[in-house]
């Protein structure tokens, strides 16, 4: 049995994470530490877990957790991680970070859109961006894996193929994407609160949105260039779930049916991918799946490529993705452990 932690285990994507670690069949959670709740059980904290983990919560010491753990899961905010990762915590132990400080290869970046210092931008060079679908050789090398933010997972999925096939014209790119409540994390908000956020739907972080780059660094590399894309996040009153619209001009003489084959031949063997064609994924079709559901449709009047994707963002947009990096780094088998089809279909 792989031993594991989690620090920031309480969050959102902290408890998820717990959850899944909990019903994987090869590990063993032996860490799981929460600032806001040490001295307390998960179980407490999450009765939905009683008798599945009633693990005592620990003061978080990622020294001590590096120790005892072959696989440690950081779910911290922002600006954290990279001051408590040293290089002699990844030389005994993976590090798989849920947060966005080795996300970013270039540290001037991270310290622009965060407005924080980076404070181990030595480590950036070890760390690799844990998308499974387009990073597994490196992810299977690497003792410091970052793992994707929500929206640019669904963003990047959706759109690799036509990027990386040279169908549209990279400087076109725009993406609308609408999130569930979830997202914002679970410390208390007024833009979350029930009242503000029911009933109702907004654009947030207009053109500063911190996906941003995220985005723009992996499909310029699968662009071999640069790129730049318009990206707008929505909040939708839901717990979970996240909706991506992508638009693209297409070049010059490309027809739907290139569409269609770009999407098959880079997905082909990929499990946690759902190509739906021209059936347009919704939320709920991937809700407590590790799963991104894509379809899309061709505009011949406008001669534009509307590229839809679906994820729960919980799950392949945090904890599950995380999950399936460790699968890959550990050689558990990627599906181990991992939701792949919905419970129900309502």
């Amino acid at each position: 049995m792989l031993h594991v932690g989690v620090i920031g285990a309480t969050g959102y994507a902290g408890s998820q994470l717990v959850a899944l670690l909990a019903n994987h069949p090869l590990v063993e959670i032996t860490y799981l530490a929460s600032h806001s709740y040490a001295g307390k059980r998960f179980s407490d904290i999450y009765p939905s877990l009683f008798s599945c983990c009633d693990l005592v919560l620990e003061e978080e010491d990622i020294e001590e957790a590096s120790k005892r753990c072959s696989v440690l899961f950081l779910a911290l905010p922002h600006a954290l991680a990279s001051k408590l990762v040293t290089p002699a915590m990844l030389d005994r132990c993976i590090i798989i970070d849920l947060g966005a400080d080795y996300r970013l290869n270039d540290a001037s970046v991270y310290e622009s859109w965060y407005k924080t210092t980076h404070f181990s931008k030595d480590l950036l060079s070890q760390a690799v961006y844990g998308l499974c679908e387009l990073k597994r050789e490196q992810i299977a090398k690497a003792n410091l894996i970052a793992n994707p933010g929500c929206y640019t997972t669904t963003s990047i999925l959706t759109l690799a193929p036509l990027v990386a096939q040279k169908l549209v014209d990279p400087t076109s790119l725009i993406i609308d994407a609408a999130s569930g409540v979830s997202g914002a994390g679970r410390s208390e908000k007024i833009d979350s609160l029930f009242c503000e956020c029911n009933e109702s739907y907004k654009a947030y972080g207009v053109a500063t949105h911190r996906h941003t780059p995220e985005i723009e660094q992996e499909l310029g590399l699968l662009n071999h260039a640069p790129l730049v894309v318009q990206f707008t996040p929505h909040l939708v009153p839901m717990n979970r779930g996240i909706l991506a619209t992508c638009y693209a001009n297409l070049k010059e003489g490309v027809v739907e049916e290139d569409i269609s084959k770009a999407y098959q031949d880079f997905y082909a063997n990929e499990l946690f991918v759902r190509l739906l064609g021209s059936t347009l994924p919704e939320t709920r079709f991937v809700r407590n799946t590790n799963t991104c559901a894509i379809g899309w449709k061709v505009d011949k009047r406008t001669n534009r490529v509307i590229a839809i994707g679906a994820i729960d963002n919980l799950i392949k947009g945090a904890a599950g993705q995380a999950v399936q990096n460790m699968n890959i780094r550990c050689n558990l088998g990627e599906t181990t452990g991992l939701p792949t089809t919905v419970a129900s279909p309502l």
